[in-house]
């Protein structure tokens, strides 16, 4: 089975990054579980390159408008390879979007500006998990 290339977006500001609050599904099927932060993004669809599917993803998630997106490095994440990109967003606050889920349990519940490590380096476990 083929994984789904991802894609996901360090978006900086005042030295914080932009992180994601979701829940994982756990037992039930529903999205229930342990708790987690992520970058915003998620899976590229059919057809669409890594920046493409950050630019929309960024829109779906924060509701921001990345004015410019610069590759940094493929990462592994839980769900599957992920592209990373540091990314430039238009002005404007970072509103958490909308699941579109088939269930009725929201995945995403949360967003804020993390602090980043000294000389503006994100922390390791955002951009690559531990094998």
């Amino acid at each position: 089975m083929t994984e789904r290339r991802r894609a996901a977006a360090a978006i900086i500001r005042d030295g914080k990054v932009l992180m994601v609050r979701e829940r994982s599904k756990s037992g039930t099927g529903r999205h229930d579980g342990p708790v987690y932060w992520t970058l915003p993004g998620g899976g590229a669809q059919e057809g669409e390159t890594d920046e493409q599917a950050v630019r929309r993803e960024v829109a779906e998630e924060v509701g921001l408008t990345i004015i410019s997106a610069t590759y940094i490095r493929d990462a592994h994440y839980p769900s599957g390879m992920t592209a990373v990109f540091a990314v430039t967003v238009a002005d404007g606050e970072p509103r958490l979007g909308a699941d579109d889920l088939p269930c009725d349990c929201p995945r995403m519940i949360g967003l804020d500006w993390m602090p980043l490590l000294d000389k503006g380096v994100l922390p390791a476990m955002l951009i690559e998990w531990p094998t």
